[in-house]
């Protein structure tokens, strides 16, 4: 039977993710979604990008926007550059760097400021569940979400309520630095810290099954509770 599998912040954690991947063995029927966060942080923004682009032309996939994509996208335009590198561009716009050890915004290539400006989306809906990057306003429709809340507020497990439309949101954002997803009444945080000393975390949305990998290639599962 064919999955949904949502991915969290991978965070320039190149090693994580191939780890990941070959760990959960994606088949063509199976639906990626990738809650956004591919830069920023970890040692390789660049490979992330690039792994994620290739992947793009032979598996079913989503891929949300996340609050560092704005970042780096604001950057690419002049803006906001030095908000950007110290939020963890900085590790990032040098995974771009020249033999020399110099690395420039005009070193990052067009394919990828195209993925950060113009590939991702905001949200992604099935019948059962809503996929965003941080949060969702609970009475607004998906429609009527402003930026300030799917790409940047934090969920916050005392103040939580699920969303109007009864259907479970999957998110990432929020660092769970237990390293286990974050579970509330129809909500799920699947941001284990995949760049500190967490996890990157694949969840299958339909059993509640997941897997983990991280920066050392070690593997573990899991399931919801």
């Amino acid at each position: 039977m064919p999955r949904t599998l949502a991915i969290g912040d991978i965070h320039g954690c190149l090693t994580a993710l191939d780890t990941l991947l070959g760990f959960v063995q994606p088949g063509p029927a199976d639906q990626l979604v990738f809650l956004g966060d591919y830069v920023d942080r970890g040692p390789d923004s660049k490979g992330v990008l690039d792994r994620l682009i290739e992947l793009k032309r032979s598996q079913d996939m989503i891929c949300l926007r996340g609050n560092h994509e704005i970042m780096m996208a604001l950057a690419g335009q002049g803006q906001e550059v030095r908000f950007w590198l110290s939020c963890g561009g900085k590790e990032a716009l040098e995974s771009y760097a020249r033999p020399n050890g110099i690395a420039l915004l005009e070193d990052i290539p067009q394919t990828h400021w195209r993925f950060v400006q113009t590939a991702c989306v905001d949200w992604y809906e099935t019948p059962t569940h809503v996929f965003v990057h941080a949060n969702l306003q609970p009475d607004n429709p998906l429609k009527e979400q402003v930026t300030e809340w799917i790409h940047w507020q934090p969920v916050d497990r005392l103040r939580h309520r699920p969303h109007v439309s009864g259907k479970t949101m999957v998110c990432g954002h929020t660092e769970q630095r237990t390293g286990r997803p974050l579970c509330l009444e129809r909500a799920i945080c699947i941001d284990t810290w995949a760049y500190g000393d967490g996890w990157l975390t694949c969840l299958d949305v339909q059993s509640g099954e997941y897997w983990q990998a991280n920066e050392l290639g070690t593997t573990r599962t899991g399931r919801l509770a």
